[in-house]
């Protein structure tokens, strides 16, 4: 296919498609879904050989948000009956991100819900930061707590802080559609304001909110034009209690395909598949591989995700291989730009966040569900709720975590 092969050409010269390039991924049929994952694979190792980077997520404060983002469980009036909770204490925090460290988890995202930090919330989160890299000085520590006031990234950063995940979600033409209580124009100044700092910058998308080919591309677009250094794909989970709960759109081909597209857009910047990944890619995550070299591993913010050893059993089984603590992420050309780069990064956002990283259809990992016993299986077209577990382990409760 002549798309495929200048697409391939175009990625390892780290030239942009165009705009008809990249919407003609998202048109190819499912009969073409594996000659689309092999390109976009080419691409992929060149830039990151077969590693994959592994991310957690400690949900720092759940719940309970001002904010009206209609993915998310956490929003302003959601019934989803999630675990609410307010903010950990540093140990705490630091345990629960030991257990995803001691997984294999090269990164710790600390995410709180709300609009955005006060200055005492920053004093709270730095006390956090400094307690993980006390316990594992290597540890990558990413921040996902909203909106971000002028000096606040700069405290952050000399707190320990390697990262900030903040996502766009959608398209600039329809995020007053997703959201009203803040604006895409606001969530571009936190991304900058992270940049200015010098942290890593972490911004992507959730998939499956009912939006075009067209705002798709239009989003991975903003990103590769941002330039993050890490592009968290959040896949919508819709959790009951929000306004998105019969939004199931989604199938495991075209999951596939938007992560090929996002692939080919930002070609040598971590792609991570977050969010709701076991929900609509299911038996397909392994192929997913090709396509991203980042994961979270274990359970998301409100939803639980696949078991831990499952994620690496499924790495190991694709031929692929844990990134480890003192690989660097970033190809050199990026690595360098940023002072070492700590390569990476909802839920996870982004890395994670309140906002696609989760079970809640918008926090840094829009989160996957977990199945606790298996389901018969269902017609392709039907929506799989059976995939759907909203989170009761791990961060805020006495059980032990999915790491």
């Amino acid at each position: 296919m002549d798309l495929l092969n200048t697409l391939v050409d175009k990625g390892l010269r780290r030239e942009s498609p165009t705009r008809e390039e990249a919407l003609a991924v998202l048109a190819t049929s499912d009969d073409d879904v594996l000659d689309v994952v092999a390109a976009a694979g080419k691409v992929r190792r060149h830039w990151f050989g077969r590693r994959v980077k592994l991310n957690y997520l400690v949900n720092l404060k759940s719940g309970l948000c001002p904010e009206d983002c209609s993915y998310c469980s956490q929003r302003l009036g959601s019934k989803a009956e999630i675990l609410k909770y307010t903010w950990l204490k540093p140990d705490q925090a630091s345990a629960a991100a030991a257990a995803g460290v001691s997984g294999g988890a090269k990164r710790v995202c600390l995410v709180a819900s709300g609009r955005g930090p006060t200055d005492r919330d920053v004093d709270r989160v730095s006390d956090t930061i400094k307690a993980i890299k006390e316990q594992n000085e290597s540890v990558e520590v990413c921040a996902c707590l909203g909106l971000l006031s002028d000096g606040q990234a700069e405290r952050l950063r000399e707190a320990g802080a390697d990262a900030y995940n903040h996502n766009l979600n959608t398209s600039e033409s329809t995020y007053g559609d997703i959201t009203t209580t803040h604006t895409y124009a606001d969530r571009v100044d936190t991304v900058n304001k992270a940049h200015a700092a010098g942290l890593s910058a972490c911004s992507g998308l959730i998939a499956g909110m009912g939006e075009s080919d067209e705002d798709l591309v239009d989003v991975v677009f903003s990103l590769r034009e941002l330039d993050p250094d890490s592009v968290p794909v959040n896949f919508l989970i819709p959790m009951e209690g929000t306004p998105l709960a019969k939004e199931w759109h989604l199938t495991p081909q075209r999951c596939l395909r938007i992560l090929a597209m996002t692939r080919f857009v930002c070609p040598d910047v971590e792609v991570r598949i977050a969010g709701g990944r076991e929900v609509h890619l299911r038996t397909m995550q392994p192929l997913a591989l090709h396509l991203a070299n980042s994961i979270f591993l274990g359970d998301y913010l409100t939803s639980e995700g696949q078991a831990g050893h499952t994620d690496l059993e499924m790495i190991a089984d694709a031929g692929f291989e844990v990134e480890g603590a003192g690989e660097v992420t970033l190809p050199e050309h990026r690595a360098s730009v940023r002072g070492g780069g700590c390569g990476s990064h909802e839920g996870g956002a982004g890395c994670g966040s309140h906002e696609g990283a989760d079970g809640d259809a918008g926090c840094g990992s829009h989160a996957g569900g977990a199945v606790c016993a298996p389901a018969p299986a269902a017609r392709a077209e039907e929506p799989r709720t059976d995939l759907v577990a909203v989170r009761r382990r791990g961060a805020g409760t006495d059980l032990a975590p999915n790491a």
